[in-house]
């Protein structure tokens, strides 16, 4: 009894968020598409020159552009940033830095404070009971 392996496929949509590049700035042909396994390894391990591009200069996706600035996706909301940056625009931003983003830096720099408070508080109740 042999079984046939059917090949696992993604949306275009999925595959951009794994790659980390805004779906409508990838190629037609990426877009119209489904994305294999396979091919997203291919992608990863040994980008085409549109995907290095796409990488270095953007437009990227909201959560590339939150990462680089350092702040939440909900932060970049509350300062008005709804939609993709290019690494320009972005790299505008930390040079102008507006109060916004000071302001968002600021919360995200205290939430990454107290998780790591709330670990070792953790951390030390479990030492405890064991």
């Amino acid at each position: 009894m042999t079984s046939q392996q059917t090949t696992q496929t993604m949306k275009p949509a999925t595959a951009a968020k794994k790659l980390g590049v805004y779906l409508p700035a990838t190629p037609a042909g990426f877009q119209e598409g489904v994305v294999s396994r396979a091919e997203l390894k291919a992608l990863q391990t040994d980008p085409p020159e549109w995907l290095v591009e796409l990488r270095r200069s953007g437009p990227h996706p909201r959560p590339v552009v939150a990462a680089k600035l350092g702040v939440s996706i909900t932060g970049l909301a509350r300062g008005g940033v709804t939609g993709a940056l290019t690494t320009e625009q972005i790299e505008a931003l930390k040079q102008d830095q507006p109060e916004w983003l000071v302001q968002e830096r600021a919360v995200q720099a205290e939430f990454r404070r107290e998780v790591v408070r709330i670990k070792e508080k953790n951390a030390e109740r479990a030492a405890r009971t064991h």
